[in-house]
């Protein structure tokens, strides 16, 4: 069952490039709107769940809400990134590269900056694994030379990449930063494993929603320049992609605090969105592929999968 909560990001994260491509609109805009979607989730989450199972003075503690609204702040650089990443690459091409990123970068940070890679046999492992991800993320990835030629005027390959090393640094930072505070000591341990980690993550939801808006505001109006439009109907239509979003999110971090999961599985687990993002795109947004990509595509995928089963298996072998 563990297991199978931790799969939900992935699904609702995997679907977040689709909707956002259907609702519409620029990538800043997207951006901004997620995050008003994740708000909303976000003073539910806090008002309807963590305030009267734990309290007031856990609710709003001040060293939660600091290490909460930080996370926003490195998510929505990392947000902001991937979102300009598809509008650039595509769902299809920016969703494996950024996934691959990712996992790269959550689980080396969750093994050895927390310590979740305890024995040299899980690191061989883990690191096999770690590779076999990459390679199908790259295969999902690549072009076909003798293929048509890219339609989407926004092309941009090169750009696309910066956007996406820009994005990984912030969402591995968004990840792994509830954690890392507590190896540091400004939170407690036992706010942190208060019934068993559960009341500390879910804690930070609200204000990592808040801490979400305030760096997508900044990003929108003095990195990407959009400033007027804002609130134009793009950014109110991607209140949707940002409740798919929050959905995972919640569900992330309910796994990342579980004991038998940890944060180097659900942050692996989680990025096999990927086969969401990229069959999604296909099927449902009619990104055309060639034949030797569909070939590759799906050994890509099989080469994730199977990655990220053996991460979820570590601490068994």
């Amino acid at each position: 069952m563990s297991i199978l909560i931790a799969l939900i990001p992935a699904l609702a994260w995997g679907s977040v490039g689709l909707v956002s491509s259907k609702m519409g609109g620029t990538a800043a805009q997207a951006t901004l709107g997620t995050t008003f979607g994740a708000f909303v989730f976000g003073m539910i989450t806090l008002f309807a769940f963590v305030l009267p199972t734990t309290g007031a003075s856990f609710a709003f503690d001040g060293r939660i809400w600091l290490v909460g609204f930080v996370s926003g702040l490195f998510w929505a650089v990392g947000q902001a990134g991937q979102f300009v990443s598809y509008k650039k690459l595509g769902v299809s091409v920016g969703s494996p590269l950024s996934t691959s990123g990712q996992i790269i970068a959550n689980a080396l940070m969750a093994a050895a900056v927390l310590g979740e890679w305890t024995t040299g046999r899980m690191w061989m492992f883990g690191l096999l694994a770690l590779v076999a991800v990459v390679i199908g993320a790259v295969f999902t990835a690549l072009p076909d030379t003798k293929g048509v030629a890219k339609v989407n005027p926004d092309h941009d390959f090169k750009g696309g990449l910066v956007a996406i090393v820009i994005s990984t640094i912030g969402y591995m930072m968004y990840f792994v930063f509830p954690n890392l505070l507590n190896k540091l000591g400004y939170i407690t341990d036992h706010v942190h494993n208060q019934n068993g980690g559960l009341d500390y993550m879910t804690a930070i939801v609200g204000p990592q929603s808040i801490g979400q808006i305030l760096g997508a505001f900044v990003i929108v109006i003095f990195f990407m320049k959009e400033s007027d439009k804002m609130f134009k109907m793009g950014t109110w239509k991607n209140v949707v992609t940002g409740l798919v979003w929050a959905l995972g999110n919640v569900f992330m971090f309910i796994s990342t605090a579980n004991p038998n999961v940890g944060q180097a599985t659900a942050s692996t687990l989680s990025q096999t969105s990927l086969i969401v993002g990229v069959f999604g795109a296909i099927y449902l947004l009619g990104e055309k592929k060639t034949k030797r990509q569909m070939i590759f595509i799906i050994i890509g995928s099989i080469l994730v999968v199977a990655g990220a089963v053996i991460i979820a298996k570590l601490k068994t072998l």
